[in-house]
């Protein structure tokens, strides 16, 4: 896997990925920046809600689960000298579908947490990463 992240102006970056998609980064206008796009930090934290978003949905539709949405909210704290690294984690799940056996989400997001999800287990190494979920039945 290879990256590519080129300085545009000010603060602002275009990162380029291996798999050919593009994105701009930038910083708040108080560090000069534009606030054209998101921070890299929270690239990181978007990249860890995306790994074990992907992890649970692939395990949950091997158990056929009948789910028909699924929202990651993440909160981070960080360290509040240099390097600013991430401390605390969480990742709360909100998994809607019919009839979702509450073991089977507790067993997947599980997996994602201590065996599928690199970002995760990373991340893990510096911070304190917790996980919880909620189900909820579709509307209507």
């Amino acid at each position: 896997m290879k990256a590519r992240v080129k300085w545009v102006e000010g603060t602002a970056m275009l990162g380029e990925s291996s798999s050919g998609h593009a994105l701009v980064m930038d910083g708040p206008p108080e560090a000069g920046g534009r606030n054209l796009g998101p921070r890299p930090m929270e690239m990181l934290l978007l990249g860890l809600g995306g790994c074990t978003q992907f992890d649970v949905l692939l395990i949950l539709r091997k158990a056929r689960q009948a789910v028909t949405d699924c929202v990651v909210e993440l909160t981070a704290e960080r360290s509040t000298s240099d390097p600013k690294v991430f401390t605390r984690i969480h990742v709360h799940f909100i998994v809607t579908g019919r009839a979702l056996s509450e073991t089977r989400v507790a067993r997947a997001v599980e997996l994602s947490a201590t065996k599928y999800c690199s970002a995760s287990i990373m991340l893990g190494a510096m911070a304190t990463v917790t996980h919880d979920f909620e189900l909820r039945e579709p509307e209507g």
